[in-house]
């Protein structure tokens, strides 16, 4: 998935349990994507340019998310 121009792309996204999950930044500042409850994953800082690799939770179920820095990007994983 990717992050440009302030939003998520694509915002709600669903994945197998344990799935491996990269972000890459295509914006021109760092973002973060971050499960909003449980801590559930955290890719933490991603600079423009780059990417962070996490692995989605094992237990299906939704898990919203946001970037700590810029809480109004917001999306959901879905895992089932």
């Amino acid at each position: 998935m990717s992050i440009k121009d302030f939003t998520f792309r694509p915002a709600d996204l669903t994945v197998a349990p344990g799935a491996k999950i990269t972000v890459t930044n295509d914006d021109t500042t760092t973002h973060t994507m971050t499960a909003t409850k449980g801590k559930a994953f955290d890719t933490g800082d991603i600079a423009p340019g780059k990417s962070a690799t996490f692995t989605a939770p094992s237990k299906a179920g939704g898990y919203p998310y946001d970037c700590t820095i810029h809480p109004f990007m917001t999306g959901t994983l879905t895992v089932k």
